[in-house]
């Protein structure tokens, strides 16, 4: 029988597995949609935009991937579990019938703004160790970067 105190180490550690395992499908999902996106896209400026936040997207999770493995979990398939992409991506399909660098921007801004609450309601966990936090933090200071260029994007578009 676990002591009380055996028993929430391991329910802390369980939760900042599920933390981190969530937010790497979620990486994993982003990368696969910029990655789509990139397909439709005309623009060529447009296009290595898209490639930088897929390759971004592709670091954040091998980051949180390091941690997973540092923390002895290893986690599986590389996207959601059941192979949904993300509801960050779920519009893409019926967005590229347009065919425009236009609405992949919105898309991508919607998305993005997703990604923003996720790590918003992940960095409320106040048990969160302090190198993980900071991980975090750097990732959301960059999707929130990503935000205002989408935004930019978006205007020299209009």
């Amino acid at each position: 029988m676990k002591t009380t105190r055996e028993a929430a180490r391991e329910a802390s550690h369980n939760d900042l597995v599920h933390n981190l395992t969530d937010l790497l499908e979620k990486n994993y999902d982003a990368e696969k949609g910029y990655k789509k996106a990139i397909e439709h896209s005309n623009n060529p400026h447009l296009k290595q935009f898209l490639k930088d936040q897929a390759v971004q997207r592709n670091h954040f999770a091998t980051e949180l991937d390091k941690q997973l493995h540092l923390l002895n979990e290893h986690p599986g398939e590389k996207g959601s579990a059941m192979g949904a992409m993300h509801r960050f991506w779920m519009n893409f399909k019926t967005t590229f019938t347009k065919n425009d660098d236009e609405a992949i921007l919105e898309e991508c801004l919607r998305g993005e703004k997703a990604s923003l609450k996720e790590y918003d309601a992940k960095l409320k966990n106040k048990f969160l160790p302090t190198e993980i936090s900071e991980m975090f933090k750097g990732h959301r200071s960059r999707i929130s970067q990503t935000v205002d260029t989408i935004r930019l994007l978006e205007d020299l578009e209009a």
